[in-house]
């Protein structure tokens, strides 16, 4: 996820109320206190939880020798980069040279430039303004900008009971939509994508903000590219959400529970890749459709296509890494 940050130097009590409830990462300040009185959030201050200078740096481009100034700094923590007009300095270059640029950006307009510059975008922007609209609307820029997975069709290629185990389901603090999921697989390489509990069915009442994901040591896809084992989520964490067309977003997790249910076993492939997930063997347990519907795993069949994505294999703390690591 791109960091929002907040400028309110001078203090504005109205700016700072409204990047806490728009769900900002962090606000600049000179004094932290002004803003712990206001609710709970990361502070950029010299008595904050992040320090100017020493966490932090802040550089004004002026010209190329200030422009690699920031790109050099940007290499070593996060910087703050501040210019009069991006459309005249080349943002790219110092993206191109650093993952940690920070742009001070005004509005929306910049903000969205900042968050797309080579596609991959800066660390994050900083907005300053004195209206709050302009706080609201780069919020909801941000949350829109989560990310896009790259799903592709898997075929079905077997589906086996393989007895008890303990299955974990993920139970987020949002409304899920028909067609959101998320991204859990055997090994690392490859994930189906979970269609939440967003759907009717004759058995249970709809639970739209749970993900019944699959067994304890399953991985799943985070929002920072990263993976995690099903059983390690932890609550106050996030996990990302996809729908059927790659758009994603992340979600908080209220709670997971474990328990003990049949399990069963899905395998699929697309071309020379391969993916599998063993989920609980329940009717109300559904997979996605190459057409964007759920299917639920009682129903499925060989020659069924599914989506998923294909990642690169072979990780360390969650962290894909350049070593010999099997999983099958």
């Amino acid at each position: 996820m791109k960091q929002f940050w907040v400028e309110c130097r001078p203090w504005n009590k109205e700016i700072a109320t409204t990047a806490i409830e728009s769900g900002a990462d962090a606000i600049l300040v000179d004094k932290a206190e002004d803003v712990k009185r206001l609710g709970r959030i990361t502070t950029i201050a010299p008595d904050g939880d992040i320090k100017p200078g020493s966490d932090i740096t802040e550089c004004t481009i002026t010209d190329k020798a200030s422009e690699n100034a920031a790109a050099e700094a940007g290499k070593h923590k996060p910087v703050i980069v501040t210019t009069s007009d991006w459309t005249v300095i080349p943002l790219e270059n110092l993206v191109a040279q650093s993952d940690k640029i920070v742009a001070r950006v005004k509005d929306a307009k910049e903000a969205a430039l900042a968050l797309h510059v080579l596609e991959k975008g800066t660390y994050g922007i900083l907005l300053k303004t004195d209206k709050p609209a302009v706080v609201k609307d780069v919020a909801s820029l941000i949350k829109s900008q989560a990310g896009k997975v790259g799903l592709i069709s898997f075929t079905v290629t077997k589906i086996h009971p393989v007895g008890m185990g303990d299955r974990v389901c993920v139970d987020t603090c949002s409304i899920l939509s028909d067609g959101d999921g998320m991204l859990m697989g055997n090994t690392s390489s490859a994930m189906l994508l979970v269609h939440a509990e967003t759907l009717e069915n004759p058995y249970v009442a709809p639970r739209p903000f749970r993900v019944n994901a699959g067994a304890v040591h399953a991985y799943i896809l985070l929002p920072d590219g990263k993976t995690a084992y099903l059983a390690d989520l932890t609550i106050g964490g996030s996990v990302l959400v996809s729908d059927a067309k790659g758009q994603a977003h992340s979600a908080i997790i209220g709670r997971t529970k474990i328990e003990k249910r049949p399990l069963l076993l899905v395998e699929a492939a697309s071309g020379k890749d391969k993916v599998s997930l063993i989920l609980q063997n329940a009717e109300t347990i559904r997979l996605v459709g190459e057409d964007g519907k759920a299917i639920s795993v009682v129903q499925l069949k060989t020659g069924d296509k599914i989506l998923g994505t294909v990642l690169e294999g072979g990780r360390h703390f969650g962290m894909a890494v350049k070593e010999t690591i099997r999983e099958k």
